[in-house]
């Protein structure tokens, strides 16, 4: 592997148009893996585990839900059974 993260590509492409109103590319938006990132860390501060088991603040949380963002990026490279 290069280094590089799988962002998983744009989650919410939109068309950019000039002034003209022509249509002249587009803007990612966020990537799959903020989406992914962002839906996780909705579940882990809802429901959170036992925090004497595992401790969850603003230093570990968003990791956490970065790491379930790449789990469900992998998880989609596979074939469903």
């Amino acid at each position: 592997m290069d280094g590089q993260i799988n962002d998983g590509g744009a989650a919410f492409p939109q068309p950019r148009f000039d002034s003209s109103g022509e249509r002249v590319g587009w803007n990612p938006g966020m990537s799959l893996r903020d989406y992914f990132a962002g839906q996780a860390l909705v579940g882990l501060l809802l429901h959170p585990c036992d925090t004497r088991l595992v401790p969850l603040g603003p230093e570990t949380t968003p990791r956490r839900a970065y790491e379930y963002a790449d789990a469900m990026l992998a998880a989609r490279k596979q074939p469903i059974a």
